[in-house]
């Protein structure tokens, strides 16, 4: 039960700064995919580097989020949390900075440049999906073992539905999307949603192992988390003072 206490009380500090980096990734992603910085542009390769930062810091802040539940580490400290972000700050520098280095050619060898982009797809794709992959079996395994809420495990395999499918959409059928609908949209348009609809499954995930009090959550107690009132004990029978006139 200290696990699932430990997950309760640290939902916003850990899940939340996920929530922020996915926002800044989707407003970087904006920014680029719609145009606003045009590929011409002097700064389209530094808004692209930003976004694939973002992504990766969202990858790696997820799997770190996943070894929550299994107290490898005292959770909830001052400590734990900034290793979290830093970890995340490491991710996303990593990425930043290896991208310009490619699309720049700021490499003084062959290395890393726009013709050898192997560096860049290790990190981007390779890694991201690695970490991704750690944070689902490690889920899993939270579910099978311990919180035994088979509810939240339909929510992951969702959400691994959707996001299977954002990538197929993007990376496979894009052209044919665009060309059916006479270039209206394309697959980034349709992976878009899906990558939205995932996160939207994590976030359901993530309520219903815990009973914080979510905006628009839904009520589930099957496999969540007692929740008590810090001030009253379950037992407090007492009743509130009355007013005097």
């Amino acid at each position: 039960m200290i696990f699932q206490k430990q997950i309760h009380s640290n939902w916003k500090d850990r899940n939340a700064f996920f929530f922020y980096l996915y926002i800044a990734n989707t407003i970087a992603s904006l920014v680029v995919d719609a145009g606003v910085s045009p590929p011409s542009s002097a700064t389209y390769g530094y808004f692209v580097a930003v976004q694939i930062g973002l992504a990766s810091a969202c990858c790696w802040s997820l799997m770190l989020n996943g070894f929550l539940g299994f107290q490898f580490w005292e959770d909830g400290t001052r400590k734990s949390i900034n290793f979290t972000r830093l970890i995340a700050l490491c991710a996303f520098s990593l990425n930043f900075i290896l991208s310009l280095f490619t699309f720049h050619n700021w490499s003084s060898n062959s290395i890393v440049d726009n013709t050898n982009t192997l560096a860049l797809f290790v990190t981007m794709y390779f890694l991201n999906a690695v970490t991704i992959g750690i944070y689902v079996l490690s889920q899993i395994i939270l579910i099978l073992t311990i919180l035994k809420n088979w509810w939240a495990l339909g929510a992951i395999m969702l959400g691994c539905f959707f996001f299977t499918a954002a990538q197929v959409l993007m990376y496979r059928f894009s052209n044919q999307i665009c060309e059916g609908v006479n270039h209206y949209l394309d697959g980034l348009f349709f992976g878009t949603l899906c990558n939205l609809f995932a996160v939207m499954m994590l976030y359901k995930y993530w309520d219903m192992i815990t009973t914080e009090d979510l905006e628009f959550s839904v009520s589930n107690t099957d496999g969540a988390v007692p929740w008590t009132n810090g001030f009253f004990d379950e037992k407090d029978n007492r009743e509130p003072s009355s007013a005097i006139g």
